[in-house]
């Protein structure tokens, strides 16, 4: 039986592992503390066996506060060490920075951004194994945690922002992308929809299918937002996906933020 130990059960792992659970394979994850059975991220001799018994492994741990990257720190010389048919890494675009709204591919440098951490973490993955598979993901939404809920939520506020566009993704996207490149040439991808757009233009949209009156558009002052989603807007870019459509053979989906904000609300 194919056995996948995935590390940081957070939104999008544990929309996979539901997935591939449904599909027959064997999932164990790790959380900060042993829970809906998971594993505990510091029990070492747990963890360790996991990764000797497991045929594919996933992180989607971010780097830490202070930059490090906690599943190479404790676990990467067990992981670059075990025989293994796949190892993934959850990545983030912003490795690419702000390119002023231009198109970025795979081959785009990387390093720039907000978090020169996330590009690290990113670099360090491909260089622990050759056969690393690296998902470079935009913004993520999906049951839950999408326009959809802050709009009903009283919370989403409309910037104007002239030219600023951004790239997302809905979950199961992610998920299939992740189940196509099991059998895919390893490399970094983007998996990101089809239509970059203003964020403004997204929460409209969202308002329009609630039938709730548009929230206004207001300045990037005006809009008194968090310290780390004022950060977003710092990048401008648009994220190409064309590599994981012709080495993977994965198309999203929702290919497009309407499509798939209208399947959360069907």
């Amino acid at each position: 039986m194919p056995r996948m130990l995935i590390f940081g059960m957070g939104y999008t792992a544990s929309r996979l592992a539901q997935r591939m659970r449904a599909d027959g394979w064997e999932v164990i994850g790790t959380r900060r503390e042993a829970q809906d059975g998971a594993l505990a991220f510091d029990d070492a001799p747990s963890v360790l066996a996991a990764i000797e018994s497991a045929t594919h492994i996933l992180s989607s741990v971010p780097p830490a506060r202070d930059d490090s990257e906690p599943v190479i720190d404790l676990y990467g010389e067990a992981i670059a060490s075990t025989s293994l048919r796949w190892c993934g890494y959850l990545s983030a675009t912003g490795v690419y920075g702000d390119v002023d709204g231009a198109w970025v591919d795979e081959s785009a440098p990387i390093g720039s951004g907000r978090r020169k951490a996330r590009s690290d973490a990113d670099q360090n993955w491909q260089n622990l194994r050759g056969d690393i598979h690296v998902f470079r993901l935009p913004g993520i939404y999906g049951p839950g945690r999408s326009p959809l809920t802050r709009v009903r939520s009283g919370k989403a506020r409309r910037v104007d922002m002239p030219g600023q566009v951004f790239s997302r993704i809905h979950v199961d996207d992610i998920v299939s992308a992740v189940i196509a490149s099991f059998e895919g040439q390893a490399g970094a991808y983007n998996i990101s929809d089809d239509m970059p757009a203003p964020q403004h233009q997204v929460i409209a949209h969202a308002a329009r299918l609630l039938g709730m009156e548009v929230p206004p558009l207001l300045s990037l002052e005006d809009a008194n937002l968090s310290k780390a989603a004022l950060g977003f807007y710092e990048e401008n870019r648009r994220v190409a996906n064309g590599k994981a459509k012709r080495l993977l053979n994965w198309e999203p989906r929702y290919p497009d933020y309407k499509s798939g904000l209208q399947s959360l609300l069907d």
